[in-house]
């Protein structure tokens, strides 16, 4: 899941193709349904983007009352108005009367903490839940951003790598060399630095085990010379999320579905990005599938995001999307952090019945 910012942002603004009361706000690649006449392009507006918690007030405010997503009815999602996708909100709030909006937008104010928007935190099925420790030694994720809202991390024809977007669980697995420790967290603890304890019910240590993770990264730490090597994987099947994939295991005996989407390690006191299919052997683990290597080309990336999954080999569900990666990791000056985002299927967005564990 990408960082929650609310930002100012200059607005392009286009007809909406099927509603003559309507228009299309544009911010980055995302385009936000809005009452015609309401924001001209070259307007500054705020934006807020999915995922994002409201507090009443303020969904009161916008007019919003009853028309959000969740049992409280108030996040943020994505949704089709009248065939359009509209991703985000476009508003002016009260609160923002006197702010220099094109200032704030050149200086990437944050307003969501002064209007209490937060972040919209999954709930945590018991088995992705546990006992969790300190672990100052687990390598975390990176959050990635996604590509409709930062278009500029990549340059046109830049070599990168698209992988398919799994829904699963992403698995956090850190195999330290001092003492041949392994460390097993999900996202949402390895972000607070927390492993879990180890448990034969938790579905990441069923994952690690079944799937011999952790001596594949002690082998792996051994040929680089590595104090840890971190792996990171797409841990799905029945009982993860609402697409399987054909895979068993979410609260059966067998292990769950694991596809490994990056691999990082410790060489020499530094953290290093590795591409996984570079680094591993062949058939040591899972792989998420590779979908593309070649020069960037926008367009082709958004379309490669639609379609159906490949995981399975039989196109059983729709595809969430594709990761993108530069072909050799470098440092995005957009993001400020790691050049790698995601772009998502619409139809993955707007689907029916989709859980959104962590």
């Amino acid at each position: 899941m990408s960082t929650l910012r609310v930002t100012v942002e200059e607005l392009t603004v286009h007809g909406h193709p099927n509603a003559d009361a309507l228009e299309l706000a544009q911010v980055g690649l995302y385009r936000a349904v809005v009452a015609k006449g309401a924001y001209r392009t070259g307007d500054f507006a705020l934006y807020i983007p999915e995922q994002a918690v409201l507090p009443a007030a303020l969904i009161e405010e916008l007019g919003l009352t009853g028309r959000l997503a969740g049992s409280s009815h108030d996040r943020v999602r994505a949704v089709r108005l009248r065939g359009e996708l509209s991703q985000g909100l476009v508003c002016l709030p009260h609160a923002l009367a006197g702010v220099d909006l094109e200032a704030a937008a050149k200086e990437g104010t944050d307003f969501a903490e002064p209007l209490g928007i937060v972040k919209w935190s999954p709930p945590v099925p018991t088995t992705m839940n546990g006992e969790v420790e300190p672990a100052p030694d687990l390598l975390p994720w990176t959050d990635i951003e996604n590509l409709r809202r930062y278009p500029g991390i990549f340059e046109e024809g830049e070599p990168v790598v698209l992988t398919e977007k799994l829904h699963g669980t992403a698995c956090l697995m850190t195999y330290v060399a001092d003492g041949e420790r392994v460390l097993v967290s999900s996202k949402g603890f390895g972000s607070r630095g927390l492993a879990l304890t180890e448990d034969d019910r938790n579905l990441y240590w069923r994952a690690v085990r079944g799937h011999g993770v952790a001596g594949v990264a002690a082998r792996l730490a051994a040929r680089l010379g590595a104090t840890r090597v971190g792996v990171f994987a797409e841990v799905y099947g029945s009982g993860v999320q609402d697409l399987a994939y054909g895979a068993r295991g979410g609260a059966s005996d067998e292990p769950p579905g694991y596809a490994v989407f990056d691999v990082c390690a410790e060489i020499g006191g530094e953290v290093r990005w590795l591409d996984p299919e570079r680094v591993l052997a062949a058939g040591e683990l899972p792989l998420v599938p590779r979908l593309f290597e070649g020069p960037y080309v926008l367009e082709e990336v958004l379309e490669l995001a639609n379609g159906r999954e490949t995981v399975s080999g039989r196109g059983l569900h729709l595809r969430e999307g594709v990761v993108i990666r530069p072909a050799a990791e470098r440092y995005s000056p957009v993001t400020g952090g790691r050049a790698i985002a995601k772009a998502v299927s619409p139809a993955y967005l707007t689907r029916k019945g989709g859980t959104e564990y962590e």
